[in-house]
């Protein structure tokens, strides 16, 4: 009754409705009768869509317990990424919904407007502009910041980002917060260390020379750069790269693991940079 009773009310003229209200004889139709013939208004045209399953779980439905509501989803991303997200998808084709991971890609793909053109025109409210920082770096500076707005801030510019829109970036800092607690799995997770990590000790005389000429190399350049220096320096000590990011990750965060090299360490005050490089580089001496 009360469904009905809206469309008048709203001059409702297109519904968009889950499938299950769309069974024969059900809501929709239901209404589609007591609002031609009751109110003597045209039933809006009918949209039916699909539900929103939840990665690896199944449709989200709030009867079954699975479920996360919009409210929670907005203490993760913009309002834009949330209508980007529905926008982009065929209504009859149900949406595969991933907190982890995929909201990293989601959101970076609709920050970098490489997606779905109308879709993107048609998420934006107000004068919604694009957002430089991409989502996977202010997982990282946030991480490095630990709750320090200035150091977030300096994190940020250190890595060639634009700071002047402060309030856009505390508020996607906020979710990024959010979203560690929440939804994040646990290997993009990590601590930088205030002292030299005791895993140091695991490091091959190889890799100790290598970060001694990483922190000679490294100067005030720019994130890519230092990616590049970190292969250049691998390359010329005829060591696996791979091998390489794990020691720089273990001088750092005491684990073999961590966020894209050459931004992270762009993140941080470089004389902080060059004297834990170096630190390591001596240690077991």
């Amino acid at each position: 009754m009360d469904w009905p009773a809206r469309w008048p009310l709203f001059k409702v003229t297109v519904e968009p409705f889950g499938k299950d209200h769309a069974t024969a004889g059900g809501s929709y139709d239901t209404g589609k009768r007591i609002s031609e013939e009751i109110y003597h208004y045209p039933a809006p045209f009918p949209i039916v869509y699909e539900w929103i399953h939840l990665k690896g779980v199944g449709a989200m439905h709030s009867s079954t317990g699975i479920a996360i509501t919009i409210q929670q989803m907005l203490g993760v991303v913009p309002p834009e990424v949330m209508r980007y997200l529905i926008i982009r998808n065929k209504p009859e084709k149900h949406i595969e919904f991933d907190p982890a991971m995929g909201l990293i890609t989601l959101v970076d793909e609709y920050d970098l407007r490489k997606g779905d053109e109308r879709a993107l025109q048609l998420s934006y409210i107000g004068e919604s502009r694009p957002f430089e920082v991409p989502f996977r770096h202010m997982v990282t500076a946030v991480q490095i910041a630990r709750g320090d707005k200035d150091i977030l801030l300096k994190a940020l510019e250190r890595s060639g980002y634009d700071i002047t829109r402060k309030d856009e970036i505390l508020a996607r800092a906020a979710n990024v917060e959010t979203w560690l607690n929440k939804y994040a799995p646990d290997y993009v997770k990590f601590q930088l260390k205030e002292e030299l990590p005791a895993a140091v000790n695991n490091l091959t005389p190889d890799e100790r020379k290598a970060l001694g000429e990483l922190a000679d190399m490294i100067g005030y350049k720019t994130a890519a750069e230092i990616h590049d220096e970190v292969y250049a320096v691998a390359r010329e000590n005829g060591m696996d790269p791979k091998k390489f990011f794990q020691a720089i990750y273990l001088a750092f965060l005491g684990d073999r693991q961590g966020p894209k090299a050459g931004w992270f360490l762009a993140s941080l005050d470089r004389d902080f940079v060059k004297a834990r490089l170096n630190e390591a580089a001596s240690s077991g001496q």
